[in-house]
């Protein structure tokens, strides 16, 4: 069956968001006197929301440990201060520097000449996520962020939401996305999932969730769906 929706990620898919979420970190962190982390490091700690990225940042400023998977041993109230002032400086920074990647705003004006619905789907705040979508990207119809009742990433909740209001569903929609966490949420609503390589991971890290399809650039994505028959 031919898809009539494609689901997009935000941070690292459509939008380069990398510089003003490490200069919101870096600011949350001075706060508390710690020193700021760097881009990189920020890349590697993203794409499961801010408060998993605050939890992140401040295990490594505390203790100096890169590990993902460790930051629950932090001190929860030093996470949830920094956090409150990170949200807040985001709030006032959020567009400094943030910008659509190369090729993204003609690949969304040829999504929506050619037929299909499309959705972003966010851990960012619903609100902050909201107004980039408006300011950036008009042609796409919905977007869903972190609000009640909607469990982020990688659990399917948003997905469903936005299919729901989309009329469309999971056999008739692709996912595109540049992380682990869009992987796994895709495979988790049982949809086709493209992978892209100018995000923040590389298509070694993206190999191994088994993308249906891997492209490098914005432009080849109608084309890379007609090639596997989701497209006519």
């Amino acid at each position: 069956m031919h898809i009539d929706t494609i689901i997009f990620d935000l941070d690292g898919t459509l939008l380069d968001t990398l510089d003003d979420l490490t200069a919101a970190v870096g600011y949350a962190l001075t706060a508390f006197g710690y020193a700021p982390i760097a881009k990189s490091r920020v890349r590697d700690f993203v794409g499961n929301g801010v408060p998993k990225l605050i939890e992140r940042a401040v295990c490594f400023a505390t203790t100096g440990r890169a590990d993902v998977d460790g930051e629950n041993d932090v001190d929860k109230s030093l996470v949830s201060a920094c956090l409150a002032i990170c949200t807040e400086y985001y709030g006032k920074h959020s567009r400094d520097l943030t910008a659509p990647y190369a090729g993204i705003s003609d690949m969304l004006r040829a999504v929506k000449d050619s037929g299909l619905k499309s959705a972003i789907v966010t851990n960012k705040y619903h609100e902050a996520a909201r107004e980039l979508k408006d300011i950036f990207f008009p042609t796409v119809d919905i977007i869903i962020g972190a609000q009640e009742g909607i469990r982020p990433k990688p659990a399917p909740d948003g997905v469903y939401k936005a299919l729901e209001l989309l009329n469309s569903d999971v056999s008739r929609a692709v996912y595109m996305g540049d992380g682990e966490t869009d992987m796994k949420t895709a495979h988790t609503c049982g949809m086709p999932v493209v992978a892209v390589t100018w995000g923040f991971r590389d298509k070694k890290v993206l190999s191994a969730f088994d993308p249906d399809l891997i492209i490098d650039k914005p432009s080849q994505l109608l084309d890379a769906l007609r090639g596997i028959g989701l497209m006519p």
